[in-house]
């Protein structure tokens, strides 16, 4: 099954193998993709479909140094550079929309940009940035009616330039302990308004974002990220955490999302999502339906089997494997994986990792 064609509601995929959202930090001039980026993509475009690394909707979204933003013309036409290559390979690519909220240091934000989060708690842990090196994330401001109006219309303009740029969808990144998580997560939004104090509140954000993206480039063009049980950024489960994401996932599905993509971090050691609570949200949505988190081949195939998903992502497999659907497709060893190039400017370790064919 892993290799059958499938269709992502208006978006024909070559397979159900997904390249999972990757942050690269090669974004190097005023977070403007480029021309190496575009290499690194068509070279992975085999994949069912892409989603980009975390990519800000906003200025006040660039916590990490030197990754992609989508808020201006010359972005999306960095981003053009990217969609023309991989639909020249014959893949489908979408844009993962991040806004890192609490997560940043004012030394990764252009001039005017600040931290914004639910709340005015400072996110645990440091945070790395080309000036200063690592830094204990900024404290963030606590977001006002205005601000939160402000962000959910940045994610709808995002949506657009997206559109414009060729990208073939977006997905709404609200995993991770990024912005949207934030306000999701009962640990980290402290708020006492319309937007926290339940679960119906902490939910509210990501519905008003979802409407209003949908609304600007289509349903059928917009998928979203969850985490239940992740850890990242000082999230980690809550009471009702199980309740609140059925509650958002059914609220979510009369929309008609272009699909739903659960992250199980239990791979890198974090608690496993529940096989309940995966199977609940599967069933809470009329649509695709995306897993991911420490698949391989054998485990992705078994999965689509029992139906327990649509699609499978997969990540780390990809950054050192361009070719990963043919690797898997055939049994063939994997390339080794370089951490210390992660997140580094240049080539190596991001466009010069070897294929089957050399």
């Amino acid at each position: 099954m892993l290799f059958d064609t499938f269709s992502l509601r208006a978006t024909p995929l070559n397979n159900r193998l997904v390249m999972s959202p990757l942050t690269r930090s090669r974004a190097v001039d005023n977070n403007t993709p480029n021309s190496l980026m575009a290499t690194y993509y068509a070279q992975r475009a085999t994949a069912g479909l892409i989603i980009t690394e975390g990519t800000s909707p906003s200025p006040n979204g660039l916590g990490y140094a030197r990754i992609p933003g989508l808020f201006n013309v010359a972005q999306a036409q960095g981003w053009k550079l990217v969609t023309d290559a991989v639909h020249a390979q014959g893949g489908k690519i979408v844009v993962q929309l991040m806004h890192t909220g609490r997560v940043a240091h004012t030394a990764n934000l252009p001039a005017g940009a600040e931290v914004l989060g639910p709340s005015s708690e400072i996110c645990p842990g440091e945070m790395w940035t080309d000036v200063q090196g690592s830094q204990p994330h900024t404290p963030p401001r606590t977001m006002n009616a205005h601000d939160i109006k402000t962000v959910i219309q940045e994610y709808a303009t995002a949506a657009r330039l997206a559109i414009q740029a060729g990208f073939d969808g977006i997905e709404l990144h609200a995993a991770n302990g990024y912005l949207l998580e934030q306000f999701l997560n009962g640990n980290v939004n402290q708020r006492t308004d319309g937007y926290g104090g339940s679960g119906e509140g902490r939910n509210r954000l990501i519905l008003e974002v979802a409407r209003a993206v949908t609304q600007e480039i289509g349903a059928e063009r917009v998928g979203i990220r969850l985490s239940p049980y992740g850890v990242f950024n000082g999230t980690g489960a809550f009471p009702g955490v199980d309740e609140q994401y059925v509650a958002l996932v059914k609220a979510l599905s009369p929309l008609g999302l272009m699909y739903v993509h659960v992250l199980d971090h239990s791979a890198l050691g974090a608690p496993a999502v529940p096989a309940k609570l995966k199977a609940d949200l599967r069933a809470a949505f009329n649509g695709p339906f995306i897993l991911a988190g420490g698949f391989d081949g054998t485990s992705a195939e078994q999965a689509l089997t029992e139906h327990h998903a649509d699609l499978i992502a997969m990540g780390r497999p990809f950054l050192a494997n361009p070719d990963l659907v043919e690797r898997i497709r055939q049994n063939a060893p994997l390339n080794a994986i370089d951490p210390g190039t992660f997140y580094t400017p240049g080539a190596q370790g991001y466009t010069d990792y070897p294929t089957l064919t050399g």
